[in-house]
Order: C-alpha cells, then structure tokens, then sequence
C-alpha cells in the first residue's frame, strides 16, 4: 500500500452517528471525511512525493461532513472533531514510530472516536509500504 503524507489523503468513515437538532434529538448515521491536509504532522525528516510522511503520532484537526448532526455525535459528543491513525505499518518506522499506510484505520470525530474510517486515496504513488 502507498504510504500516507500529509498533501491530500481522505480518510473515509462510516456511520458518524450524530444526533439531529429536532424537538427530540435524532441520532442519525452521517459520513465523515477528513483529509490529511489538515494533519499536523509529528515528523519532519522523511518526504515521500513531495509530503511529509505521516505515522501514528500524526493527529488530524478537522473531520468534515458531520455538520448536520449540530446536537452532538453520540459518542465523542464532538462535530467536525480530530482524526487520528488507528493502525500501521509492522516493519516501517518513520521517526522511530510506525508508518501509516493506505487502508489503514482511522479514528475520526474525536479522541474518543464517534466514528472508525480507512484511508482511502492515496496522495502520492512512488513509495509502498510493503508491510
């Protein structure tokens, strides 16, 4: 799988269940998407196609597509909420820490995660991590 940098990875999750703002609050499952432009990256050695490569220490700040749930998500109780890498690379470290990859699994909407999504679209196609 190609390796995650932080110039456009979207990571993908379904259901972001958020309650909708009605006279008695809905809970609604809803996409969440956030991409990895906004990741603050936790190393700045390694660049592969032109972004720094990301691991597991790698935090998002922002999720999108959660903005109709204004009550809250059910279990975060956060909308449009951080991201986070769940899993990684076995054999590949960047920075002594293990390397994100394509496909692998992403917390979203929180750091107690309302909804758990893949990194589905790689943002360069020169290093794989074959791992």
């Amino acid at each position: 799988m190609f390796a995650n940098v932080n110039i456009g990875v979207m990571n993908f999750a379904f259901p972001d269940v958020c309650s909708i703002p009605t006279p008695a609050p809905v809970p609604t499952p809803l996409v969440n998407i956030a991409l990895s432009f906004t990741h603050i990256p936790s190393q700045f050695k390694v660049i592969c196609g032109g972004g720094l490569a990301e691991n597991l220490l790698t935090t998002g700040t922002i999720s999108n597509g959660d903005q109709a749930g204004l009550a809250l998500g059910v279990v975060s109780g956060l909308i449009m909420g951080p991201d986070r890498p769940a899993t990684s690379s076995v054999k590949v470290f960047y920075g002594a820490i293990p390397a994100t990859r394509l496909t692998s699994m992403q917390t979203q909407n929180g750091m107690l995660p309302n909804a758990v999504g893949l990194s589905l679209t790689p943002a360069q196609f020169k290093v794989l991590l074959i791992s």
